[in-house]
């Protein structure tokens, strides 16, 4: 993976067909980078493949196939041309009950099959208050990336994403986000030597805070919720990131 910033849309459960078309309309004619990462809802994907961006999932099973209802695996990711996969997002740790084990597993999964995992990591609010976030991060990430060689991590990037930041428009203080990346960086490199871990910032992400959040010098990109849906606020976020 070459070393620009890459911006990922997650598009989450959102939207229905129609909004889906309108919003192609858009992006197909305007986004030429492969440094963009769209992750639609996996019905949706046929209708964003083999264009300028690339295309990930919003999740990737913990095997490489089998009697596994309801669920996509690398193997048939992989056999889409889709290489990359979001693991872990707060979401589905809180409402499926996701965890650090089962993150792991996916994420052994994947790499096997060549993919780029986005891990997505951070604290609750709660957490956050109670000065646990180093504490929270370092267990999510030592569970996380237990057993990956340096090989394998060369195929992950974290994303940083503090659960109470997302969809509230209430974010952390850029020197705050430096603080946390760099903590990131440093336990990576502690447990498994690796020193060149990407690291994504990603709650309350808009074309609104974006160019300050830009200045971030030790982040490899962004996360985008719910401004990624949003056809023309994406844009101005990418063109702010990768165009300039």
């Amino acid at each position: 993976m070459e070393n620009k910033k890459i911006v990922v849309g997650n598009l989450k459960s959102t939207m229905n067909i129609e909004d889906v078309s309108k919003y192609l309309q858009v992006i197909n004619k305007e986004i030429a980078s492969k440094e963009v990462i769209i992750c639609p809802s996996s019905i949706y994907i046929p209708y964003f493949l083999k264009k300028n961006y690339q295309v990930g999932l919003q999740n990737i099973f913990l095997d490489e196939g089998g009697p596994y209802t309801g669920e996509i695996t690398p193997t048939q990711a992989v056999s889409l041309e889709i290489r990359y996969a979001i693991v872990g997002h707060s979401e589905r740790r809180i409402h499926l009950n996701e965890t650090d084990e089962i993150i792991n597993k996916k994420i052994v999964a994947a790499i096997n099959k060549n993919m780029y995992v986005i891990l997505c990591i951070g604290e609750t609010l709660e957490e956050k208050e109670m000065l646990r976030t180093d504490m929270v991060i370092r267990r999510q990430l030592v569970n996380a990336l237990n057993g990956l060689s340096i090989d394998m991590l060369y195929n992950v990037i974290i994303a940083y994403e503090p659960v109470w930041a997302i969809g509230t428009n209430n974010i952390p203080s850029i020197k705050e986000i430096e603080k946390t990346v760099e903590y990131i960086k440093n336990v990576v490199k502690q447990i498994s030597g690796y020193e060149d871990i990407k690291v994504l910032y990603g709650g309350s992400v808009n074309e609104h805070n974006v160019k300050e959040l830009n200045k971030i010098n030790n982040i490899s990109g962004f996360l985008v919720g719910g401004a990624s849906t949003k056809a023309d606020s994406f844009l101005k976020i990418i063109d702010e990131v990768i165009q300039k």
